[in-house]
């Protein structure tokens, strides 16, 4: 159990000729909120993405929980897992997305359950017991029978938390889950955030919001280019950057 929960060695990726990630070493700890920050197009989503392989990685390893990400090894040689057996590991990770991805004709509720049963085999009944506990966890108790189009951003934020919930992940991903968002709905999808920080999830948040960082996060890093350029506590690395290129980030975000 001492082991982290996401370990990152030497992690490539490129799209063609576009190199994203040029070597990511990083490690997450159990219980960890570690928040990513920086420009656009510095590979932080992309990161986000492996860590669940729905991008695979060129070279290097990732690994949760011990395990491979989507590979698995014999002898000196990694052989790529079938997509069966990666969806089945994908299983134990949450990811809530920049935009909610809700399935519009279905309630609240059948959005939360939806996974549990078709995927995990539970039955109604128990998914639908959790559903009603996760709800209540989001403050979203009364909105079970709501559509999504009846709900405003920031509560079909909580929702996409809650359904990513229900599969009792041991990692949850955050991919700028607030940039959608009109500033005064950002607050509660925040306060989910923070409540799930305090319950002792394992979080991985790439966001914009430095106040969040400096308040919640454990581990705070700073990404351009592909690389990691500046890693520590939120509080150092906001308050008394080492690089110039950190320093010139934060000088136009905060």
């Amino acid at each position: 159990m001492n082991a982290p929960m996401v370990k990152s060695e030497g992690v490539h990726k490129s799209f063609g000729s576009l190199q994203v990630l040029k070597g990511i070493d990083l490690e997450v700890q159990r219980g960890e909120v570690f928040c990513l920050v920086g420009p656009s197009g510095s590979g932080k989503s992309t990161f986000l993405r492996c860590i669940n392989h729905l991008e695979k990685i060129d070279s290097g390893r990732l690994s949760v929980d011990g395990e491979l990400v989507g590979y698995r090894q014999h002898g000196d040689k990694l052989y790529e897992l079938k997509d069966r057996d990666a969806a089945k590991k994908r299983r134990e990770i949450g990811m809530v997305f920049q935009r909610f991805n809700l399935f519009p004709h279905m309630t609240v509720m059948q959005n939360v359950i939806e996974a549990p049963i078709r995927v995990r085999g539970e039955s109604a009944d128990v998914a639908r017991a959790r559903a009603v506990r996760l709800l209540d966890r989001v403050g979203l108790s009364g909105k079970a029978d709501a559509y999504p189009r009846q709900l405003s951003g920031g509560q079909q934020q909580r929702v996409a938390i809650a359904r990513a919930l229900a599969m009792e992940p041991k990692l949850m991903l955050f991919d700028e889950p607030t940039s959608a968002l009109d500033p005064e709905l950002v607050g509660e999808v925040l306060d989910v955030m923070r409540q799930l920080a305090v319950d002792g999830m394992t979080m991985i948040v790439v966001t914009h919001e430095m106040g969040f960082a400096r308040e919640v996060g454990d581990s705070l890093v700073f990404m351009d280019d592909g690389i990691v350029v500046e890693k520590g506590h939120p509080r150092d690395v906001l308050t008394n950057p080492q690089h110039e290129r950190t320093k010139a980030f934060l000088s136009k975000v905060l």
